[in-house]
């Protein structure tokens, strides 16, 4: 859940409920509907340093937006150089949606490690692009530890086999940018959106950190031309012609409306102050963590993604899956992964109020953790519980 506030909720809310019925798939139908997902493109675009002709779709999120993009890459492949075994080269770091992206489009993943400061191998990553390599994968930031990968690197890698290059910035879009106008010398990233030279295809969810509902995402191309990989056009039906750029066919004109009613009520001021106080909690969470012996946060993360690990540099680490636990027992949430072993937080403004009950939380439970013994549960996979749960 992301919370940009009360005023905030009630614009999304009044926009949801006047755009209930609409129905996205037919935009010539719904006129409205196609000027707010140019809009919503439009201004997202120029966020991102898109160059003239940069274009998009909006799609239900974060997936549906990578799933696109590499059905997208897998045709620009075939059409442009002939290939008939497209590979995808990715990070151990790089979101499993691309994994299930390849699974259903027919791609083989090529999956190289991260080093020790959590970034790709750019080493073996360079190995792994050949001439079959339909995408290669950058993040910005990647989301178990939150650090921003070497985009410019990566899309050189792209660009000399003539592949395409899609940042992952479902995180990062709209925390990045905002988060560099604000303090540029503590918050920038190096070059990672659509001003780095083979990019060609970005994705970047507003129902985050962009504060709309669920469930809504911009995907980017660099121009027309490359968008209309990812457009569907069927004239064989007796129906007539059926035309779709998104995985959905009906899809909800609500969340789509309520995320234009929430860019255009924020603007990049309102923007810049939700970021500045959701990093400054983030920071106070890693001073925080930092500061209980045992614990740590993975270093190179700046903004709002962090992971808590047990602290190799000491000689009583502890557990994060049995401080997960404690910390459940009052109450709070956290996913769990690995490896290594550790506790996910993606930090919002509406986590601000609550840093200091958290950390004194946090106390608490490392002293429970201490006077008890054992380890924690394990991470737990989502769709296994769902599965399970319908068994």
């Amino acid at each position: 859940m992301f919370d940009g506030g009360d005023e905030v909720r009630y614009v999304a809310e009044r926009a949801a409920q006047t755009f209930l019925h609409e129905n996205a798939l037919n935009t010539a139908a719904f006129p409205s509907l196609g000027a707010i997902q140019s809009e919503l493109c439009a201004w997202t675009a120029d966020l991102l340093h898109g160059p003239e002709g940069t274009a998009g779709f909006v799609t239900s999120g974060g997936t549906e937006s990578i799933l696109c993009a590499v059905e997208a890459a897998r045709e620009r492949a075939h059409v442009e150089r002939g290939v008939h075994e497209p590979e995808i080269v990715l990070a151990t770091s790089a979101h499993a949606a691309f994994h299930k992206a390849a699974h259903l489009f027919g791609l083989r993943p090529r999956v190289v490690d991260v080093t020790v400061d959590w970034t790709p191998d750019l080493d073996a990553m360079a190995d792994a692009v050949n001439d079959q390599t339909a995408l290669v994968v950058a993040s910005a930031p990647q989301y178990p530890q939150g650090v921003v990968d070497p985009v410019e690197d990566i899309a050189q890698m792209a660009v000399d086999v003539g592949a395409s290059c899609h940042v992952d910035a479902c995180m990062g879009a709209f925390v990045l940018p905002f988060a560099a106008m604000e303090e540029p010398d503590m918050w920038a990233a190096p070059p990672w959106d659509l001003a780095v030279e083979g990019v060609t295809s970005i994705s970047a969810d507003i129902h985050k950190l962009g504060y709309a509902p669920k469930g809504v995402s911009v995907l980017l191309h660099r121009s027309k031309a490359l968008r209309r990989y990812q457009t569907f056009d069927f004239d064989g039906w007796l129906g007539g012609r059926y035309v779709t750029p998104n995985l959905q066919g009906t899809r909800s004109g609500l969340p789509m409306a309520a995320a234009w009613a929430v860019v255009r009520f924020l603007g990049t001021d309102g923007y810049r102050q939700l970021v500045r106080r959701t990093i400054s909690a983030a920071d106070q969470i890693r001073t925080g963590v930092r500061a209980v012996d045992g614990l740590t946060v993975p270093s190179g993360c700046r903004h709002h993604l962090l992971s808590i690990t047990a602290d190799p540099c000491t000689d009583h680490p502890l557990d994060p899956f049995s401080v997960g636990d404690a910390m459940a027992a009052r109450g709070w949430h956290h996913d769990r992964q690995g490896p290594p072993d550790g506790l996910h937080l993606t930090v919002s403004a509406g986590n601000a109020p609550v840093v200091k009950r958290w950390l004194s939380d946090l106390a608490e439970a490392v002293d429970d953790v201490r006077s008890s013994s054992g380890t924690g549960t394990a991470p737990v996979n989502p769709a296994t519980v769902a599965y399970s749960t319908l068994e």
